[in-house]
């Protein structure tokens, strides 16, 4: 599905920012901020703000079109990737990894009326020291 598609399929009318936004999240697999993605594109819009940067993020959120991650206490961030599944923030470099988990499992629980609620959302995040960051410490100590 092209940029264009994807916004039209989640209600979204297409404008040249909006394009231009989806399709660095689409690209871009890095869980992006607001900040990123305006320097990222205001050279090439010149007429784009932070504001619509924000705005627009938000618009493809509440339509399902994007995720918007809160993992990083300091940063919103956001997925293009909208399919079940978790995140994970390590805590020396800041990075963001995206984590794949056994969906039958947790079905299982969301589907149950958990203590009477009915969860319509689940957000599932991990923190710790990524693989790149332990193998530079190893090496560092050695």
């Amino acid at each position: 599905m092209n940029v264009v598609e994807r916004l039209q399929a989640h209600n979204i009318k297409p404008s040249v920012q909006r394009i231009a936004i989806m399709s660095y999240l689409m690209e871009h697999h890095t869980h992006p901020t607001v900040d990123e993605i305006y320097t990222a594109l205001a050279p090439a819009i010149p007429t784009l703000s932070k504001t619509t940067v924000y705005n627009t993020l938000k618009l493809l959120s509440e339509q399902g079109a994007a995720q918007t991650l809160t993992i990083d206490e300091r940063n919103t961030c956001y997925d293009a990737n909208t399919t079940p599944h978790a995140h994970f923030l390590c805590k020396q470099c800041g990075k963001i990894y995206d984590v794949e988990y056994d969906q039958e499992k947790l079905n299982e629980i969301k589907n149950e009326n958990v203590n009477g609620l009915t969860i319509q959302e689940t957000h599932y995040y991990f923190k710790g020291i990524c693989k790149q960051c332990m193998e530079e410490k190893r090496l560092n100590n050695n």
